[in-house]
């Protein structure tokens, strides 16, 4: 009945595909779903009732895949080190030991940003997390609407970068590159986008005060009172630090250490009397419906994927660069814009999922390296989560933002740290040793 379909070319399956994705997704279907009923409709109009069968292959090679046992460890590490406190008390910290330098709460943010995104794994944990606690904190304390709200939506970004990033490790399954030397690859320029936040918030503090004035005289603690502060970040600093050293010195592996990092956050949620069987069967809970969500995204996209490069659509993107007269730098930049544009209307997963198969091997034939690209990819997921008008941070944001602030603040409120993003963004196009150094140190 279809049997003309079988002579199509690349660019006709692709149509076929993506139209059937989209519109699924238009309809307000889930991802998996979308991805699945697009690549099983293409399966069988060119293949018949056997080409179903790579559903079942595709979700055998993902269920037996080791990397992904790693997902609900780091997930249930984050949600219980979340639940137990944590983020209170390190803001207590960085009150204590910073307020009294102007825009030091600001910059404290950056840094709590950074320690809860590298426990929690995901931006947004963080994002409303600090928007709860330090917004009305800052707030209260003088400090601009706009820079507090840009601060946080940015250092809540950093989630991308800082291991251990869930997004890196879906990139890992889906690349098949070493989850480790994501990591690392993740540590400088991770540093080098919080020095640049960090710069920007102090210069337009000494710049004009009223941004992010120093905590009065009286509320201000002594060296004594600040170093007693410094306990907050043993447990939690101690617990991350181990994770990622068992992973980077090759202690254990990436899944081996996420449960090392799930049982030592139940410990220290104990520990600090935090947790009870109320609240660990809600995180239990919550773990469960996260995982899942994933598998069965992470299932239908490398089955959407098999069917693809299958019916040879995949050569379509090569056969174009070929033919064209475009420069491998300049077909990285058109796959950057791509994700820009994608990730302001979908999640940083579901680009990882529907792209990074077809991507990747485009990227390793035009010789560039693979976790160059990947750093790449995560930063331009950072950058679209702030972007007006559908970037996911703003909308974080906007959930834990009192009734005065409209979205339109909100909107503003991310223009600078968008810009210095951006920066970021280049620097590391522009020199990959950035990002390759420390890899290729730890892992010759």
């Amino acid at each position: 009945m279809f049997d003309f379909l079988l002579d199509a070319s690349p660019l006709t399956v692709t149509v076929i595909m993506f139209s059937t994705m989209l519109f699924m997704m238009a309809i307000g279907a889930p991802l998996a779903w979308a991805l699945m009923v697009s690549g099983m409709l293409s399966a069988y109009l060119m293949f018949g009732t056997g080409g179903l069968d790579l559903l079942l292959a595709s979700a055998y090679s993902t269920m037996d895949n080791f990397i992904l046992i790693s997902l609900p460890l780091f997930i249930l590490m984050g949600l219980i080190l979340e639940r137990s406190g944590i983020t209170d008390d390190l803001f207590e910290m960085i009150y204590k030991l910073m307020g009294s330098i102007p825009g030091g709460l600001g910059v404290g943010t950056v840094f709590i940003c950074a320690i809860i995104a590298a426990m929690a794994g995901v931006s947004g944990a963080a994002t409303v997390s600090l928007g709860l606690i330090a917004l009305p904190a800052m707030i209260k304390r003088g400090y601009e609407k706009k820079m507090v709200m840009g601060t946080i939506m940015a250092g809540g970004a950093l989630g991308f970068l800082i291991p251990p990033s869930l997004l890196m490790i879906i990139y890992a399954f889906l690349s098949r590159d070493s989850v480790g030397k994501l990591f690392v690859a993740g540590i400088m320029p991770g540093l080098l986008l919080a020095t640049i936040y960090i710069a920007y918030i102090l210069i337009r503090s000494w710049l004009n005060p009223k941004m992010g004035p120093a905590i009065p005289l009286q509320e201000r603690v002594c060296l004594a009172e600040k170093f007693k502060a410094l306990r907050h970040m043993l447990l939690p600093g101690a617990l991350v630090l181990t994770v990622l050293g068992c992973i980077i010195f090759g202690v254990t592996s990436p899944s081996e250490a996420s449960a090392i990092g799930a049982g030592g956050a139940l410990v220290i949620a104990a520990m600090r009397g935090r947790m009870n069987l109320k609240a660990l069967m809600d995180v239990l809970l919550s773990t469960t419906k996260l995982t899942g969500m994933l598998i069965w995204i992470a299932i239908a996209a490398v089955f959407f994927s098999k069917v693809y490069m299958g019916l040879g659509a995949g050569m379509l993107v090569s056969d174009f660069i070929d033919a064209s007269s475009i420069s491998p730098k300049m077909v990285i930049v058109l796959m950057l814009i791509c994700y820009f544009v994608l990730g302001m209307f979908l999640d940083d997963f579901a680009i990882a999922f529907i792209t990074v198969p077809i991507f990747v091997p485009i990227v390793s034939e035009l010789g560039f390296d693979t976790i160059w690209f990947a750093i790449l990819f995560v930063l331009s997921m950072q950058t679209a989560y702030l972007t007006p008008p559908f970037g996911y941070n703003l909308f974080y944001m906007r959930s834990v933002t009192p009734k005065d602030i409209s979205i339109y603040d909100i909107y503003l409120a991310a223009v600078p740290f968008i810009l210095l993003q951006t920066v970021g963004l280049i620097i590391i196009f522009l020199f990959p040793e950035i990002a390759l150094w420390l890899p290729n140190k730890l892992f010759p």
